[in-house]
């Protein structure tokens, strides 16, 4: 177990070197204690780099984790508001892969270099986020990784949509670690029949993945708040991310 009881933590907005040696800014939650620990970058949703998204970042660190998460919209509007950033964001059709593998190949780096680090890092992604995370799973060396709701991993963006997600069923095989995945019943994107052929396509690669669909609940259920938010699914999810991250990002 990687928990601390009553340790104090500290946040900060940092700059990190990110993709193409840019800088961009990062809010970090680190836990003052010396005791080795895992790390736990978090990936923001699409509608932005907001209090929630902030929020969940602390969370990890009361969990006793250092956790970081990368503004991704930082070269669009650096300083701008959450809701601003997001909209100049999905007008130039979102984050480009390349990009968002570099970006969070510096908060992992970051983690790992802590002086309390294990050495062991997960990542966690909602929304876009869930998709970005399986992304990042399979290019950079991270221990495990929580994809929440992911959409247009099986299947691209449809034709017509503002942005150009390509799906990532091309690179599923180069998953580098295991990887818990979390779903609505009622979402639509991604479907359960998308979220089924996901783990049909890790499986048939020999993946460890394992995956959760909640009756109930559709996309967006973690969020306090947006009327999609479910409290007794969110608390049961949580469980699951806690001794998922207990397992894999133990010392």
């Amino acid at each position: 177990m990687v928990r601390t009881l009553r340790s104090e933590i500290a946040t900060s907005f940092i700059e990190l070197s990110g993709h193409g040696g840019e800088s961009i800014e990062v809010y970090v939650a680190t836990v003052a204690h010396p005791s080795p620990r895992g790390g736990v970058v978090v990936i923001h949703h699409l509608p932005g780099f907001d209090e929630g998204i902030r929020e969940i970042v602390r969370k990890f660190a009361v969990m006793g984790y250092n956790a970081a998460c990368v503004n991704l919209y930082y070269r669009e509007a650096p300083g701008a508001s959450s809701d601003d950033a997001a909209a100049i964001a999905r007008a130039q059709g979102g984050v480009p892969d390349e990009r968002l593998v570099g970006d969070v190949a510096a908060a992992l780096a970051y983690l790992r270099g802590l002086d309390n680090s294990n050495g062991r890092v997960g990542v966690i992604g909602y929304c876009s986020g869930g998709r970005q995370t399986v992304l990042a799973a399979c290019h950079l060396d991270f221990d495990a990784a929580v994809d929440c709701y992911g959409a247009f991993v099986v299947v691209g963006t449809p034709e017509g949509s503002p942005f150009n997600f390509p799906a990532l069923t091309p690179i599923l095989a180069d998953l580098h670690c295991p990887m818990l995945g979390l779903f609505g019943a009622d979402d639509q994107y991604p479907s359960p029949e998308q979220t089924a052929e996901l783990e049909a396509l890790l499986a048939h690669a020999g993946k460890n993945f394992t995956a959760h669909t909640y009756e109930g609940a559709g996309h967006a259920f973690f969020a306090v708040d947006r009327p999609s938010y479910r409290p007794e699914v969110a608390k049961e999810a949580w469980s699951e991310v806690a001794d998922f991250f207990d397992i894999h990002l133990s010392a």
